[in-house]
């Protein structure tokens, strides 16, 4: 099928209410989510507040139980007042059962996870099993959608496996639909999409994605199955390679006494390449953009192909923080018998995810060489505790400044933006500063009297 563009002018309201309403879709129709996790609670909810009647299916009875009550088992901005007006209204309901939400759907989303396998390839365990689930109860005419991120040739291998079940050709499409959303922000990004991505064989299929749809406001792509896989893995590896960069650019920085602010603001004035993710910083992280990167190089390589610029990206990356940490330790002389608080945990802010987090890496190499860490986030404190039980878990910023060594920014959630390091200046034992994502001001830290360093100076 060849690929072709068009541009859907509809406007997406905020989620003040029924949004279904306010916008009058054409299209109402019976959907089931299977997997509540990140993806796949995030679709559910949302479609259900477009005025869809939405099942949401899970195995884990005691997050079944949770999103019952109207509790999110993941941490998300907006989601719990999403997920409560959707239950009220009845247009939301969960089960355990892919047949009974097989049987009540005309469109059901593949939304479990494919974490990476040993060899770096996306592990699809579980799509194998919830499509085996899905083909013994199509009875009658359903579009089955991967909304996970599934390797090139997914959607031929879903086909195939409906077909081995004995599923007659004309009860079923499939087609891709791979998300874009960032932790974080997911809701607005689901509601202000930057584009949306159909990989469909039958023409209908996609066009009943496309009403589904109708009422966002953001450019759709109609391609084949295979590149609209690749698009996902592609854009994904594209903003690591431009994090990785601009990294790489840092150290070039720090050696030479340039300005990598500069730097960065001078290279994403050109409009051909753009300001975005051209933040020095301590690499990335999360579920995304490792998995992603690591699955397209084995993806070239079963295809014939050696990626080594990706395999370099992640190289940068892997290497990023453990310098910085370098850094800390040649200041400090070592870190045995040193204090160090860090402030924040999760791989970025407005998340409670620390898949990857570069504090998991920091923590890991200051208690190797006998220093005693102290550290807040404001939601993933749990998370990292399950890892490092034995850290000193703080309740606010001020407590993990108390007599440290050195002081670390790891993730820059808003409230460290704004603290003032006048207050914490007296707290410290040493005033030592290290500013992993340029959060603060040379001029104000050292005015407050700390020693500042920052990654790129």
């Amino acid at each position: 099928m060849t690929g072709y563009f068009f541009v859907a002018c509809w406007r997406w309201s905020r989620p003040a209410r029924h949004l279904g309403h306010l916008l009058g879709y054409s299209l109402r129709v019976q959907i089931a989510v299977v997997g509540t996790g990140y993806v796949g609670l995030i679709t559910g909810v949302v479609l259900a507040d477009m005025g869809n009647h939405v099942i949401c299916v899970d195995k884990d009875q005691s997050k079944l139980e949770m999103l019952r009550r109207g509790e999110s088992p993941i941490y998300e901005p907006g989601i719990e007042p999403l997920l409560a007006r959707t239950l009220h209204s009845g247009r939301l309901t969960f089960t355990d059962s892919i047949a009974q939400a097989t049987e009540n759907s005309e469109i059901i989303f593949i939304a479990v996870g494919t974490p990476p396998a040993e060899d770096g390839t996306p592990d699809m365990t579980a799509v194998r099993a919830v499509t085996a689930e899905i083909a013994k109860s199509i009875k009658k005419k359903i579009l089955v959608v991967n909304k996970s991120t599934m390797p090139v040739g997914s959607g031929d291998m879903v086909t195939q496996m409906i077909l081995d079940a004995g599923v007659a050709r004309e009860l079923f499409d499939v087609v891709s639909n791979p998300e874009f959303l960032r932790e974080g922000s997911a809701i607005y990004d689901t509601l202000q999409p930057t584009r949306i991505v159909i990989g469909a064989k039958n023409p209908e299929a996609a066009e009943m994605l496309v009403e589904l749809y109708k009422g966002l406001e953001a450019p759709v792509l109609i391609t084949d199955p295979q590149s609209a896989e690749l698009i996902k893995y592609g854009a994904n590896a594209f903003l690591a390679t431009k994090i990785s960069f601009i990294n790489a650019m840092s150290r070039l920085a720090e050696a030479s006494g340039a300005n990598i602010s500069d730097i960065a603001k001078g290279i994403g004035l050109d409009n051909r390449i753009g300001s975005q993710f051209l933040q020095a910083g301590l690499g990335w992280g999360g579920s995304c953009l490792p998995k992603d990167v690591r699955g397209l190089i084995t993806t070239g390589e079963k295809l014939g192909y050696r990626f080594g610029l990706l395999e370099e990206v992640e190289e940068i990356n892997r290497t990023q923080s453990l310098h910085f940490v370098d850094r800390i330790r040649k200041r400090l002389g070592g870190f045995a018998g040193k204090k160090v608080g860090l402030l924040g945990l999760a791989f970025k802010p407005n998340t409670d995810d620390i898949r990857d987090a570069k504090s998991l890496i920091i923590i890991r190499e200051l208690l190797s060489e006998g220093a005693t860490v102290t550290a807040f986030d404001p939601v993933a404190a749990e998370n990292v505790k399950a890892v490092y039980p034995d850290i000193q878990y703080c309740d606010n910023a001020e407590q993990v400044a108390e007599g440290v060594d050195c002081l670390v920014l790891v993730t820059e959630w808003d409230e460290f933006r704004q603290l003032n390091l006048h207050d914490l200046r007296p707290v410290v034992k040493q005033p030592i500063f290290f500013d992993g994502r340029r959060c603060y001001s040379r001029t104000k830290a050292e005015q407050a009297g700390f020693e500042y360093y920052t990654i790129g100076s």
